[in-house]
């Protein structure tokens, strides 16, 4: 056998066991680290000053409960909202019920967007502040969502699915 052959076959060969190794464990590392963005990022908002959305946050809840709702109060419920979507990730028990918080979550998310464009955008519509990035990268949140939640009855990823 030619040594390109041997080489390809040893390719296809470690090829095929690191496919199937991501099959069997990417839902659970992709849980592990939603549920690490959620308990960080959510845990530094019970500590004022600690979270760089802090600002943000309490600017938006305020706006869009009408005043109802100060910062002081919004921010602990917010901290401890995603703490529980954290844990959710972690514990994988109802599952269905913590992507359901999750969106509701992404919902107040992005709301920036829309109440605070002059905090989000630098040129609009292209040219995001820090505080719109921090926003737009939950789009890949919403994507790893989406993936865990095909999987809560039962789906899973397949490294080598039947044609």
């Amino acid at each position: 056998m030619p040594i390109f052959s041997r080489l390809l076959n040893q390719y296809d060969h470690i090829d095929q066991s690191v496919t199937r190794w991501m099959a069997r464990n990417g839902i659970f590392l992709l849980r592990i680290s939603i549920g690490l963005i959620f308990v960080w990022f959510g845990a530094l908002k019970f500590f004022p000053g600690a979270s760089p959305a802090e600002q943000l946050a309490g600017s938006s809840i305020e706006i869009l409960t009408f005043g109802i709702i100060p910062a002081a109060i919004g921010l602990p419920l917010l901290a401890v909202w995603e703490c529980l979507i954290g844990i959710g990730m972690f514990v994988r028990k109802y599952m269905r019920f913590t992507i359901l918080m999750l969106y509701v979550q992404m919902i107040g998310t992005f709301s920036p967007i829309v109440i605070l464009p002059y905090v989000v955008f630098d040129g609009f519509p292209l040219v995001l502040t820090m505080d719109g990035q921090y926003i737009i990268k939950n789009v890949v949140v919403i994507a790893a969502a989406l993936v865990i939640g095909a999987t809560v009855r039962g789906g899973k990823l397949e490294s080598e699915p039947e044609s």
